[in-house]
């Protein structure tokens, strides 16, 4: 039986030094896809981006700069607040997020309440794998 656990934040999308945005956010997660945490972005009335990152990439980033590459998370202070900082690149563009990392934090911990770091292959279907790699091919 599958378990999804999910999170709505509020993200602030960095403009410059001084200027940001609200963007609200939908994470994600579900043991049928257990090193995965889903992301979509609220960037209009009905617009949405969505990304996928690993949640070990977002566990990891809440205590020390992580990833390369497309994503890119690290832990800051903005505004006397803890904040995970997203840095996303596209072939779109670039943006940069702060999100508050005692909602991560606490959505993390619900995530591995489900299933703990390191018993995420005992949660892999091989022949759920199999046929969702050749739907996509």
């Amino acid at each position: 039986m599958d378990t999804t656990v999910s999170c709505d934040l509020h993200l602030r999308l960095i403009v410059s030094s001084e200027s940001s945005l609200p963007v609200r956010a939908s994470l994600r997660y579900d043991t049928a896809d257990p090193y995965a945490v889903h992301a979509v972005f609220h960037t209009g009335a009905e617009d949405t981006v969505e990304w996928v990152f690993a949640r070990e990439l977002l566990t990891a980033g809440l205590h020390l700069p992580a990833g390369i590459g497309d994503v890119q998370v690290w832990p800051c202070r903005s505004r006397s607040l803890d904040v995970l900082c997203i840095a996303l690149a596209s072939e779109e563009g670039e943006a940069l997020l702060h999100a508050p990392a005692r909602v991560l934090e606490e959505f993390l911990e619900r995530t591995e309440a489900v299933v703990p770091p390191g018993t995420e292959h005992r949660h892999l279907s091989f022949d759920q794998e199999l046929s969702r790699f050749l739907a996509e091919s």
